[in-house]
């Protein structure tokens, strides 16, 4: 199976790195700056350090040409699952009070850790959304590979990415079968018996699925090996691009060392 390199990833003119989009830059340069970016990011505690990082991490999604509304939707549902942790934090962290509800005590070291938390994960995540997350997923494949990922992992990503819709329309078709044949969920062991069947057949399906797309993919020549036909080109708007990061990044930690040791 041969996997060809699209160009909608490849870098285009610009000044530097900050007109170009960040969708035209080297993808493995954007998956090592994520990497980077995300180790700095977690190391950080101090909130006004972390607020500023948030605020690089909008400015990555200014200069991403992603759409902001759209961006900011799906990291706001992201915040969703860890929304109820972060409300319970100050109840369940001793310290000194700030206010009381319902008879229970928050606390200003638990406030400030849960605001810790949502900072750092809302500026890690979107980042991660700005530089990664706007790859396609043949194009990230291939930057792992050429970053030295085992290639083992980098096919079970690229299959898992491809396929994980095609699962899910089964699931579809299996649940409205069921519908159609009356079944309504419950509290009992028919519901039960019914859900086991479900992923039980989603189980069968799916190994009968990946023999027929295995065997397909033997016909047309596959060996297990991912052949490049293109190579990825490290340009000037890269480096500039990654030295303005990787400068800011810097000032982070500064700041953050400075703000330590005053």
């Amino acid at each position: 199976m041969t996997y060809v390199l699209t160009g909608n990833d490849k870098p285009i003119g610009g000044f530097g790195g900050f007109r170009a989009k960040v969708t035209s830059l080297d993808p493995r340069m954007r998956i090592v700056m994520t990497a980077v970016y995300a180790v700095v990011v977690v190391s950080l505690s101090s909130l006004w350090v972390l607020t500023a990082a948030l605020g690089l991490s909008l400015w990555l999604l200014a200069f991403s040409g992603l759409p902001p509304r759209k961006t900011l939707k799906r990291m706001a549902m992201m915040d969703s699952f860890i929304i109820f942790m972060l409300l319970m934090l100050p109840f369940t962290i001793p310290g000194t009070p700030v206010f009381s509800l319902w008879g229970l005590e928050a606390s200003w070291e638990g406030l400030r850790r849960a605001v810790e938390i949502a900072l750092t994960a809302n500026a890690v995540i979107l980042a991660v959304m700005t530089l990664v997350g706007s790859m396609e997923p043949v194009t990230m494949g291939h930057a792992l590979f050429a970053l030295k990922t085992p290639e083992r992992l980098v096919h079970l990503m690229m299959f898992t990415i491809r396929y994980i819709d095609v699962l899910r329309e089964e699931y579809q078709r299996l649940r409205t079968s069921m519908k159609l044949r009356g079944f309504r969920p419950g509290t009992n062991w028919h519901t039960y018996r019914s859900y086991g069947f479900l992923v039980g057949m989603m189980l069968v399906r799916a190994i009968e699925r990946s023999e027929r797309i295995l065997a397909a993919m033997k016909c047309r020549g596959f060996t297990g090996r991912i052949l490049l036909l293109e190579d990825f080109r490290f340009s000037r708007s890269d480096l500039l691009f990654s030295l303005a990061l990787s400068a800011a990044l810097a000032a982070l930690v500064w700041a953050e060392v400075s703000y330590a040791a005053s």
